[in-house]
């Protein structure tokens, strides 16, 4: 994605996770200079478990990443469902097929840290990296957009992206004062990390308990299990709890988990030694903006689908290549590049966005007793009749739809529209 080169751009980027990065990479390439600011002092190359699907997949393959993608893949090859004893239920296993679409688990599944390295070394030789640094607000004019940074000083750029995550300090002063972006799901989670067990295998498991409550343990590597707590409550204090002090946030979902059954207190013993604790609130981002004048939203900014999406991380690189590809078509005209990105992506969007439906993800945490045990009993059947596996392999699309990724002027190769992932070593050894 090369454009003719018409005007070299210099570029701000606040955030830099995935969809950051993703941007530089692109702009960069084209002959732009790009600045990155990320407010944690070094890399942040932590974080759970992610995937790529669909369009995700042709983003990176496009950016000539696949095969590193690959390198660092981890091995999940199913989930399974158990009981209360942690008796195994059923399990869809990932379609492997290299048709149709994938199941719960992706073949590509990889740790967000991994895949924030991978982009940080394609773009650290171009890329000017700024760490332990926020943008607190900015100025701008028809030509230009001021930043005012976390350390007092300012700087002049012809471009602002907000990559700065489902909070977005950026968004605030992009939209107008007083609107609400958050599209609430009804759901609460919070994943970290313990010491794996012998017990813990490759296949991920998810346990429902009473209470509208869901356990998931996924192994990422030899010593490591990612824990995650789910739960369905509305109420305040389930909101409010994600911006009390860490001490806080674990108090809570101990006590709302306690007599959960299953592994539940093993979870909760390894929260105090946990290498991180992240608890958030499942919503999505919605807002019929994503940019004012010379300041532009990406990624989580724009529009978070939410975990249950599954095309989060998919939506971000999908991201960034469009409003690049824009971007460096007409360098010279940036609102014209602005009102394309957005007619341009706004249908994706649209689509892995309309695919979480909270009363659907309801029926997931029933609360009574019995309706857990009729859940359970309906997943025993699924899996036993390999119905999920059988709708994956004949699906004509992924989850991002029909809605196919644009082509810009100096791509390269085409992209696929299907990258099958079959025989793909598992990282099952790695540290």
């Amino acid at each position: 994605m090369v454009a003719k080169q018409e005007k070299s751009l210099k570029v701000l980027v606040a955030g830099g996770g995935v969809a950051g990065p993703a941007l530089a990479f692109w702009l960069a390439r084209a002959g732009h200079r790009v600045t990155v600011a990320e407010r944690y002092p070094a890399l942040r190359a932590t974080g759970a478990q992610v995937d790529l699907r669909g369009q995700g997949i042709e983003a990176i393959t496009a950016m000539g990443l696949l095969d590193e993608v690959r390198a660092h893949l981890v091995a999940e090859p199913g989930v399974a469902f158990v009981s209360r004893s942690g008796r195994r239920l059923g399990a869809i296993m990932a379609n492997t097929s290299g048709q149709g679409k994938q199941t719960l688990t992706s073949e590509y599944e990889i740790m967000r840290g991994d895949l924030v390295r991978i982009l940080h070394d394609a773009t650290k030789e171009d890329v000017e990296y700024r760490f332990g640094l926020t943008v607190e607000g900015f100025d701008q004019t028809q030509d230009e957009v001021v930043a005012h940074f976390s350390d007092g000083s300012d700087e002049t750029f012809d471009l602002l992206v907000g990559a700065d995550g489902q909070g977005s300090r950026i968004r605030r002063d992009v939209l107008p004062e007083g609107a609400d972006v958050y599209w609430r799901t009804g759901l609460h989670m919070a994943y970290w990390f313990v010491p794996r067990v012998a017990s813990d295998s490759d296949v991920r498991e998810t346990y429902a308990a009473p209470g509208g409550r869901q356990i998931m343990r996924r192994s990422h590597n030899v010593t490591e299990t990612q824990a995650y707590f789910i739960l369905r409550d509305s109420s305040d204090e389930a909101s409010a709890v994600h911006r009390a002090p860490v001490e806080d946030q674990q108090r809570f979902w101990a006590d709302r988990f306690r007599d959960a059954g299953w592994q539940t207190q093993r979870f909760v013993d390894g929260m105090a030694e946990a290498p991180f604790f992240y608890s958030q609130e499942v919503l999505q981002v919605r807002t019929d903006t994503w940019s004012t004048g010379r300041v532009v939203l990406l990624g989580d900014a724009a529009h978070c689908a939410s975990p249950y999406s599954g095309m989060g991380i998919s939506g971000g690189l999908v991201g960034a290549y469009v409003l690049a590809g824009e971007v460096n078509a007409t360098p010279d005209d940036l609102d014209g590049a602005l009102a394309r990105y957005d007619s341009t992506l706004r249908p994706f969007v649209d689509e892995i966005q309309a695919a979480v439906k909270p009363r659907l993800l309801a029926f997931g945490f029933p609360r009574p007793r019995i309706a857990v045990a009729a859940l359970q009993a309906a997943f025993a059947v699924a899996c036993a009749l390999r119905i999920p596996e059988r709708i994956a392999a004949r699906a004509t699309t992924d989850r991002g739809g029909a809605w196919a990724l644009p082509r810009y002027e100096g791509d390269g190769p085409a992209v696929p529209t299907v990258v099958p992932c079959q025989g793909i070593p598992r990282q099952d050894t790695r540290s």
